[in-house]
C-alpha cells in the first residue's frame, strides 16, 4: 500500500467506481462476453480473460485481429443494452444506504461503461445518480489513465487532493493514484496494489467513507486501525 495523501481540510468528495464497486455485474459481464465470443467463434473464457484487463477495441484488437473493430462493438453494445434491460443483478450492500447519505454535489461516478446503462441499472437497483457521471464516452483515455478521475473532480470544482476514489479493479486503481487522490479498495478478497485502505465489502467500508467525506477522519490514521 501507498502513504495516504494529507487532507487539506477543504471540502471533501467521493468518486465512486460502478461495476464491482456498487453494482454487481461480474455475472452480467461475463456472460455478455460469453455471447459474443460464441457468436465470433472464440473460446469464450479467453475473450473473458483479456477483457477483464482491457478496454472493448484493445480486446477485439487482440483476439480477433481479422474482424471488423466497429462490427464487434456494435455487437457488443447491443448485448450490454439487452442486459440492461433483462439482466438480473444488484446493488451491493450497503450502496444505497450510502449514496444517500453522502450530501449532493460532493460525489460522483466515474465508470469505464456508458451513462445510458449506468441510468439503467441503477434505476433497477435503487440506486440514486449523482449529478456528475464520467462515462465511456466522456473522455478520450480511460483507465489506468487518471483522465476520468480528474474530470471528475473538476466537473465537481475540487481539488484531486480533497477527492476519495473507491474501486475494486487495478486499472481503477492506478487511474486514481495516478489523479493524485486517495483511494480505498473495496470487494476483493484481498488488497489490489497501491491501495491506501483495503475493505472486504462495500458495507464494511461506509462509516469510513462517510467520516472521510465530512471531514473527521483523521489524516493518517494508525495502521493497526485499518483492515489491510
Amino acid at each position: 500500500m501507498t502513504s495516504e495523501p494529507r487532507p487539506s481540510g477543504a471540502m471533501r468528495y467521493v468518486l465512486f467506481d460502478v461495476d464491482g464497486t456498487l453494482v454487481d455485474a461480474l455475472d452480467n459481464q461475463r456472460l455478455v462476453w460469453r455471447t459474443w465470443a460464441e457468436r465470433y467463434g472464440l473460446d469464450p473464457d479467453e475473450v473473458h480473460r483479456v477483457a477483464l484487463r482491457t478496454r472493448p477495441m484493445e480486446t477485439f484488437a487482440q483476439i480477433a485481429p481479422d474482424q471488423d473493430p466497429h462490427e464487434c462493438l456494435a455487437a457488443l453494445h447491443e448485448l450490454e443494452d439487452e442486459d440492461v434491460r433483462t439482466g438480473t443483478y444488484g446493488a451491493f450492500d450497503g450502496a444505497p444506504e450510502l449514496l444517500r447519505a453522502l450530501r449532493p454535489g460532493t460525489w460522483a461516478l466515474v465508470t469505464s461503461n456508458y451513462e445510458h446503462r449506468v441510468r439503467g441499472r441503477f434505476a433497477r437497483t435503487g440506486l440514486p445518480v449523482p449529478e456528475v457521471v464520467v462515462d465511456a464516452a466522456a473522455v478520450a483515455e480511460g483507465k489506468p489513465s487518471p483522465v476520468p478521475y480528474l474530470q471528475a473532480a473538476a466537473r465537481l470544482g475540487a481539488r484531486p487532493e480533497d477527492c476519495l476514489v473507491i474501486e475494486d479493479a487495478p486499472s481503477g486503481v492506478q487511474a486514481g493514484l495516478r489523479a493524485g487522490m486517495t483511494v480505498w479498495g473495496v470487494n476483493t478478497p484481498t488488497a489490489v496494489d497501491g491501495v491506501h485502505r483495503h475493505f472486504a465489502t462495500l458495507r464494511e467500508a461506509a462509516d469510513a467513507v462517510l467520516a472521510f467525506a465530512s471531514g473527521s477522519l483523521p489524516g493518517r490514521p494508525e495502521r493497526a486501525g485499518w483492515r489491510c
